[in-house]
């Protein structure tokens, strides 16, 4: 069916006032935004990735290029098509773009500067003349807004994967397509140098911050004295990157400043297996990106050949934030960080630093990537700030918690949440250690403590049986002699103790952070606690009493109820963009 642009518009805004009386929570772009935006200029929006270029078809049936289309202009690119029905999805994006050009109507020196793209992923359907009908009604004079769309599946194909914009065709049970899509909703904002310099997503896409952000790029190119889109785009990024709703923004090393390619080269490392010894062991496989960049499975880790190690693999979500590495925190920057598990013998068992180096020079496909980020072969070095890069971009923020409490949304969290809050700083005390800020937080202290755990593990005795999980649901009691006729003996764990010999630092671990605790089981060093419920159980009795147990730790006398409350809170801290950054990073899109 053929439906004119403005026809298009106002079906979305019917939906989204059906929507909204459902009870479906609509994306913060179809309302008023509900926090003040920064003023234009006030900050920075680093450079993300340079653009992609590729073949597509304007409204005529003409052939060009995206690149064409990028001349002299600031451009937000959006992908749609056309039959989405998904009020948060496509209908977004056009009723933000509209509401957008009604705004810049009124500031005609911006608008002069701007052109919309709007390129569907349907090329089977909407055809040149589909998508002329589509932007019918919704052009005026004064804004550039041009509807694309593509010659050929192949093109499209090549323009998505530039973008990293996964589109997925949805079939029924016979194998038949139905006509719709799954994709995730991703509006880009792009330089007159043809650098991306903002990622919209649901949560994001509202028009005053896109004037905000349009604004502020056109006010960096006054004070730059930059006119050309023909030189090629820098990749640099400056020392901090964009803060997200409850992230401060992050603070670069000198020495490592972001590019795309260290990015790029750094997420390859990530999930090759070959930097482990036998060639069976990457990063991801501890770090799992669909389990919070976690391991839900596993109380601990377990490297090449089935070796077991003491701890529990931390979600390195938000890790670039971080001041000190490792549960027992013995490491300082993520780029020295990185070299632990590669030599460790229970993890990814190389031998020495130099073992690896050689070996990554040995293979093909990484022939000029180093010397293309770094300007020299690999090293040492350039492999921890290469991998260092990709896991600073894993950041994930604008949870409902932060919605509510940053963001100002009253109805962003729950009744339930908002009492927990109320404990989380009150009565139960938990923000003296998992803290929070008046404008971010990252609820750590970055301290470690003694909270009676390790104390607990290194002094119990063992049970006399262990139930093991054979199959989903099925646990068989297996005795601790067998288990131990054909293990290693438990190694101890000291904690800091291990790194400083400092007595009085038995026992203790790094404060971790709570967001996106809810999808990051098991919990503690060891991930002896496998829900929410019984780690707030184990602070509620005050944790293991020991000689070096920390002064904050004392029985809080919850109720039941007063528990349910600190997990409601504790489930409000998943962030907006956790599975975005899953999809993207299941895998390096290369070999």
């Amino acid at each position: 069916m053929k439906l004119p642009g403005i026809s298009v518009l106002l079906c979305s805004l019917v939906v989204s006032a059906a929507a909204s009386a459902a009870g479906t929570i609509l994306a913060p772009g179809y309302g008023e935004l509900a926090f003040d935006a920064p003023a234009p200029g006030s900050y920075d929006l680093p450079v993300i990735d340079t653009a992609a270029d590729g073949k597509v078809l304007d409204s005529t049936g003409a052939s060009t290029r995206l690149y064409d289309l990028f001349q002299d202009k600031v451009i937000l690119l959006s992908f749609i098509y056309s039959t989405c029905n998904d009020v948060n999805g496509c209908p977004l994006a056009t009723a933000v773009f509209y509401r957008l050009k009604n705004r810049l109507q009124q500031q005609p020196e911006i608008a002069r500067q701007l052109r919309l793209l709007t390129l569907s992923f349907n090329p089977d359907h909407d055809t040149p003349e589909i998508m002329a009908e589509y932007g019918q009604g919704l052009q005026s004079p004064g804004l550039d807004w041009r509807f694309l769309s593509s010659a050929t599946q192949a093109d499209l194909d090549e323009i998505l994967d530039g973008y990293q914009q996964p589109v997925s065709r949805i079939s029924d049970a016979q194998g038949n397509f139905t006509g719709t899509f799954s994709h995730v909703l991703r509006v880009y904002l792009i330089d007159k140098q043809r650098q991306i310099r903002n990622i919209y997503s649901v949560s994001f896409l509202h028009p005053d911050t896109l004037v905000n952000d349009v604004e502020t790029l056109l006010l960096e190119e006054s004070r730059s004295g930059t006119r050309s889109a023909q030189p090629a785009a820098p990749t640099q990024q400056p020392a901090t990157t964009q803060a997200m709703l409850g992230l401060p923004a992050m603070t670069m090393p000198t020495d490592n400043p972001l590019t795309a390619e260290k990015i790029a080269l750094g997420k390859k490392l990530f999930f090759d297996r070959r930097l482990s010894l036998n060639d069976t062991m990457s990063c991801a496989m501890c770090h799992i990106p669909g389990q919070g960049f976690s391991n839900n499975e596993m109380a601990t880790s377990v490297g090449i050949e089935g070796r077991t190690g003491r701890r529990n693999a931390p979600t390195i979500l938000n890790v670039g934030y971080l001041q000190r590495f490792f549960h027992d925190g013995r490491e300082y920057t993520l780029e020295q960080q990185i070299w632990g598990p590669l030599l460790a013998k229970n993890e990814m068992g190389n031998p020495s630093i130099g073992f690896v180096v050689e070996k990554i020079k040995s293979l093909p496909d990484y022939r000029g990537r180093f010397e293309k980020a770094f300007g020299k072969p690999a090293g040492m070095t350039a492999i921890g700030m290469a991998i260092a890069s990709y896991e600073r971009t894993l950041n994930c923020a604008n949870s409902p918690f932060d919605r509510w409490y940053y963001g100002k949304q009253a109805n962003a969290m729950g009744a339930d949440a908002i009492q927990g809050f109320k404990l989380f700083t009150g009565k139960a005390g938990c923000s003296a250690c998992h803290q929070i800020g008046k404008e971010h937080a990252l609820f750590t202290d970055q301290q470690l403590h003694n909270t009676g755990i390790g104390y607990r593990q290194s002094m119990s005795r063992q049970p006399l049986s262990h139930q093991i999980t054979i199959a989903p649901g099925i646990k068989i009691a297996v005795s601790s002699e067998q288990i131990t006729s054909v293990s290693s003996p438990r190694a101890n764990d000291l904690g800091l103790y291990e790194i400083t010999l400092n007595p009085d630092d038995r026992w203790k671990y790094k404060t971790p952070t709570l967001r996106n605790i809810a999808v990051t089981a098991p919990y503690m060093h060891n991930g002896q606690l496998t829900t929410l419920e019984q780690v707030v159980r184990y602070y509620n009795r005050g944790g293991a009493a020991n000689p070096g147990l920390s002064p904050l730790l004392k029985p809080l006398h919850l109720s039941g109820r007063e528990i349910d409350q600190l997990v409601a809170l504790l489930r409000s801290l998943t962030g907006g963009n956790l599975w975005e950054l899953a999809e993207t990073g299941l895998s390096p899109g290369e070999k």
